[in-house]
């Protein structure tokens, strides 16, 4: 059963390994959990997958396996030694369930009527008084009331069951592949840090602190250091308008997540591609524009570069003079762009196209060779490997 339940695992494109299965195998054998599917599911899990990234497709690969297990007495054959089962109720009876037991005939009795409704049923059942299964008053099942009875696969109490955790895909967002929502934005972001000290001593040194009143003796010597902060600066420019009015809400969370976890940053917009002047202010777009020149002289080369575009227009628009469509630029957005990588040791393109589609723009791909192949989709591994390469 496990070989078929590892082989769904990795079609599923988990990189779980035989040795992790090997692990998950001795696990069941020593007892970790026994008869309980949930159980069951987080074992495996915590044995077969070794980066949260990948728990949504081990959830749906569990779900895909287990969902389709009409008959309980294919897993229990397979699960339930019978001597680890006389072992483990001897051990957790009562002396008054031993004696409701003897009321039977015994616990022989039991197990053998037990094994006997295993073979005899065909199905897995709910209800009622004499199948093993949920919910009813047979003797043998969980969820159900007899006080003479084996439990099997229920854990505590009926009102404090368990859920189909694996159904539920609570770390969906966790995919590395999905797009970003404000919540992994923050998370994939946080790999580009880079701390420092800056400003009023105000902060407790605590291991400073017990050092310094360790060597006077015992006297309180507190030592007080300034806030750390993330002394990374970020200068950022947004696509705004034409075919990027469909990520407007993409590029909210973007912005929003940058301004909380960046305190040095500085923003400003630009259509299609980067020309003489960019704004910070859409609604103020004609009218105040800051030279593109200025922020090359004002921002120093230790800024990282983020651009966020979809960099699909014409090609002449990146190629030619004169080749924006909204005013005639005297030199082609490559020139600038070239300028932008010339100042800044460090300038990445997020496009929140798929890189399977960036070889059917040109233009895409001239913007790509541009900024030295530094372009990462927006999704949560393009971000975290657009951060890696800026915090080198």
């Amino acid at each position: 059963m496990l070989l078929d339940f590892f082989s769904e695992i990795r079609a599923a494109k988990v990189p779980a390994t035989l040795k992790e299965l090997l692990d998950l195998m001795e696990a069941l054998k020593q007892g970790v959990v026994f008869a309980d599917l949930d159980q069951f599911y987080f074992l495996a899990r915590t044995c077969l997958v070794k980066d949260e990234k990948h728990f949504d497709k081990f959830d749906r690969a569990f779900s895909a396996y287990f969902e389709g297990l009409a008959n309980i007495d294919d897993l229990l054959e397979a699960m339930i030694p019978e001597e680890w089962l006389r072992k483990e109720f001897e051990k957790s009876l009562t002396e008054e369930e031993k004696a409701k037991i003897e009321s039977l005939g015994g616990l022989d009795k039991l197990l053998e009527e037990f094994k006997k409704r295993l073979e005899e049923q065909k199905k897995r059942h709910q209800g009622g008084n004499r199948w093993i299964g949920t919910g009813g008053t047979s003797p043998y099942g969980a969820y159900g009331y007899n006080p003479e009875g084996i439990r099997i696969g229920q854990e505590g109490g009926r009102n404090n069951s368990a859920v189909k955790v694996w159904d539920k895909r609570e770390f969906r967002n966790l995919d590395e592949d999905i797009e970003l929502g404000t919540r992994n934005i923050k998370m994939a972001l946080r790999r580009l840090r880079k701390f420092a000290r800056q400003g009023a001593a105000d902060q407790l040194d605590i291991n400073d602190t017990i050092s310094s009143t360790a060597k006077n003796g015992g006297w309180l010597d507190l030592k007080l250091v300034p806030e750390r902060h993330n002394a990374v600066k970020v200068l950022l420019f947004i696509d705004i308008g034409g075919t990027m009015d469909a990520h407007v809400r993409l590029c909210e969370e973007l912005f929003s997540a940058c301004k909380t976890e960046f305190k040095h940053l500085e923003f400003f917009y630009f259509h299609n591609c980067i020309y003489e002047s960019v704004w910070k202010d859409n609604l103020r777009r004609a009218n105040e524009r800051t030279s593109t020149w200025d922020l090359l002289h004002t921002f120093g080369s230790d800024y990282k570069v983020i651009f966020i575009g979809d960099a699909s227009m014409a090609p002449y628009e990146v190629s030619h003079v004169g080749g924006s469509v909204e005013h005639w630029n005297e030199e082609a957005g490559s020139v600038w762009l070239e300028r932008v990588r010339e100042k800044f040791s460090k300038v990445i393109w997020l496009n929140p196209h798929t890189p399977d589609s960036w070889g059917y723009t040109q233009s895409t791909q001239m913007i790509k060779q541009l900024v030295e192949d530094k372009m990462y989709p927006l999704t949560v591994k393009g971000l975290e490997e657009g951060m890696r390469y800026l915090s080198k």
